[in-house]
């Protein structure tokens, strides 16, 4: 399987393939890079979710790993967290076993006495369904967007390559390939 294609700033840095000045300029020409002048919030969040979202897209821009291209996925995941904490809130809430009442009757149907037992609560099983999906999509967000521990160390954020003082040849002779 091919690996992905990774931008030549992060090939350089890593040192380890050799490209020639030409293959350098090409590659830079023909990289995709998405413009970061449009960050705002959707007009569809909640203002307190647009407050949220303009805290976290700050922060996302101030390292450069928000673009344009990004603004929905980061709406989607601050709704999914939104909902994750409602559920959870209701689960809270609610015991996990119901108390079910039954009626003891004789053979003739007369009524003989109530007997308790407890039962799993059908609507708290739904709650707990709907709270995994929900954090398995705001997992699923917030690695997409590096808002993860483990997804913020798997990124190489390229850095310009620090300048050494020109050697004495390459001073008169200029850089030598």
């Amino acid at each position: 399987m091919a690996r992905p294609r990774q931008p030549v700033n992060l090939i350089l840095l890593k040192g380890k393939k050799h490209l020639t000045k030409a293959e350098i300029e090409e590659r830079r020409r023909t990289e995709v890079k998405a413009k970061a002048d449009k960050v705002k919030p959707p007009s569809y969040l909640s203002p307190e979710l647009k407050r949220e979202f303009k805290k976290i897209a700050n922060e996302l821009m101030r390292i450069d790993l928000i673009s344009n291209l990004d603004v929905d996925a980061l709406a989607r995941y601050l709704q999914s967290r939104e909902m994750y904490l409602k559920v959870t809130d209701e689960l809270l809430k609610r015991r996990p076993v119901k108390e079910i009442l039954e009626t003891i009757r004789d053979d003739d149907g007369k009524v003989l006495g109530v007997q308790s037992h407890e039962a799993v609560s059908d609507a708290y099983s739904e709650l707990l369904l709907m709270q995994d999906k929900l954090f398995k999509q705001c997992r699923a967000a917030a690695s997409d967007l590096g808002l993860t521990i483990s997804s913020r160390c798997k990124l190489v954020i390229p850095k310009p390559p620090e300048e050494k003082p020109k050697s004495e040849e390459e001073q008169m002779f200029g850089d030598v390939l």
